[in-house]
């Protein structure tokens, strides 16, 4: 696959970027360079290779859910910032 301009524009559009010129120029050399990096993957015998679902042999390891010490409401409204008297207050974040 050959990089263009043309390519590199179309890129920019469809992911809604702006690009000098230079960095146009440079980043089509950084592409040209992925590029050539993937093709030299491709030359390796993977023959016989199973595929990774995982980088890990690891498996998550969760423990399980038990009831444990409950907080009272009063408890664990005590240290709070603000509350007003039966739940924790905070500020509005998120406007209509």
């Amino acid at each position: 696959m050959e990089v263009t301009d043309t390519l590199i524009k179309k890129l920019a559009h469809l992911s809604r970027l702006q690009f000098t010129d230079e960095a146009l120029q440079e980043i089509k050399k950084d592409i040209g360079n992925m590029l050539v990096m993937v093709n030299k993957m491709n030359e390796v015998n993977t023959e016989g290779v199973e595929p990774l679902l995982h980088m890990s042999t690891l498996q998550n390891i969760s423990r399980a859910d038990e009831v444990g010490e409950q907080l009272s409401a009063d408890e664990a409204l005590k240290n709070a910032a603000d509350n007003n008297g039966s739940f924790f207050t905070v500020p509005k974040v998120i406007a209509k």
